[in-house]
């Protein structure tokens, strides 16, 4: 099963300045664990996970005040529509996070995590004979 299977197609983007409160807000309405970040001034895509937003809170970050940029993560590894999911999972347990974006070119066409993996892999583990 390829990475084009089990992503998501809604993605969420959002700029550089919205507001953390503004990002949980849009991911929340949408269930979705992370945003793209669209940062032309940067020059690049990044991401802006749920994990980011909570590690604000926790630090006592005033979610009004803080911005995306602040908390987005950069050096972002993406994965393509072709990958299978072997490759995006190991993706993922080599870097430690838990969603990776698809890019088709330069755009970003889809968001691929875990919890899709999982989705994908459970009913294929249940039909192997035990």
């Amino acid at each position: 099963m390829l990475v084009r299977d089990a992503m998501s197609t809604v993605v969420l983007t959002i700029g550089p300045d919205h507001t953390l409160r503004q990002a949980a807000t849009l991911m929340s309405a949408r269930r979705i664990g992370a945003a793209v970040v669209l940062d032309p001034d940067a020059g690049g895509i990044g991401i802006l996970t749920e994990r980011d937003v909570l590690n604000s809170l926790g630090l006592g970050q005033d979610p009004d005040t803080e911005r995306a940029h602040a908390h987005t993560t950069t050096d972002v590894v993406f994965a393509a529509p072709s990958w299978t999911l072997e490759e995006a999972a190991g993706a993922m347990a080599h870097g430690g996070f838990r969603h990776l974006v698809v890019l088709d070119g330069r755009e970003p066409v889809g968001v691929v995590s875990v919890r899709d993996i999982i989705r994908c892999w459970a009913p294929l583990r249940q039909q192997v004979p035990a």
